[in-house]
């Protein structure tokens, strides 16, 4: 069965979703606080970790930074934010700490296993795979050990994160709008206030950008969407 990691303080909820998730292949292990959470994740890598945003030791926001700091793939692991707040600058907050989804509570069982089921496809099925590596000038992009490295030092990036910039960097030349990008990594349908892109963006940015405010490699195209340049640097 595949691992998920529920960090939860409501025992209720974490009970019934457990529960139906159980049903269809996924073992669950419950985390009531940050702490455990952490030390669970740590003890036993899972597949993917469903945290919530307001827990009674630590903001969820940080625990999600926590993991993201986490040495090799503990700190990879896909993380999918549950929000009791409606405000989508939270959930804009959540994706620039390295959230790779993320869902408003009170929600339906079955979107939170769509989501599951599509953070999980999108880390393990990619692109056509005849090329395992490519390299861009100073930046290398290897797709079978899901690594990036800038002059040789490694960058670091979440599972999403990273099959975006290999959707980009395939098609290095093309101009692609939002819709189309959030197709080619098999993602959710953007909504028409869906800024996920655009966050997930300036993350990819900072991490292979020399100077951010003048990026090189991701252009943004005015009123249609990104395109990554094929010049070498």
């Amino acid at each position: 069965m595949t691992s998920l990691l529920m960090i939860e303080d409501d025992d209720r909820l974490a009970g019934m979703v457990s529960d139906y998730l159980g049903a269809s292949g996924y073992a669950v292990t419950h985390a009531p606080d940050a702490g455990s959470g952490l030390e669970r994740l740590q003890q036993a890598l899972p597949e993917l970790v469903i945290l919530d945003l307001m827990l009674p030791d630590m903001d969820g926001l940080q625990v999600c930074q926590r993991i993201r700091g986490l040495p090799g793939p503990a700190g990879q692991v896909p993380v999918l934010m549950l929000t009791a707040k409606g405000d989508p600058m939270d959930r804009i907050i959540g994706l620039e700490m390295g959230a790779d989804d993320y869902l408003p509570k009170p929600f339906e069982p079955r979107e939170l296993l769509a989501r599951i089921r599509a953070i999980l496809r999108r880390k393990t099925v990619g692109a056509p795979s005849a090329v395992q590596s490519m390299q861009f000038g100073s930046l290398e992009i290897d797709r079978d050990a899901r690594r990036i490295a800038v002059r040789g030092e490694a960058r670091e990036l979440t599972s999403y994160q990273f099959d975006l910039l290999v959707a980009l960097a395939e098609r290095a030349g093309r101009v692609l709008t939002r819709d189309q990008i959030m197709e080619a990594v098999r993602g959710r349908e953007l909504e028409a206030f869906d800024r996920s892109i655009d966050v997930h963006m300036g993350r990819i940015r900072a991490a292979i950008e020399d100077d951010v405010k003048n990026p090189k490699r991701i252009l943004t195209v005015r009123g249609v969407g990104y395109v990554f340049a094929r010049q070498q640097d």
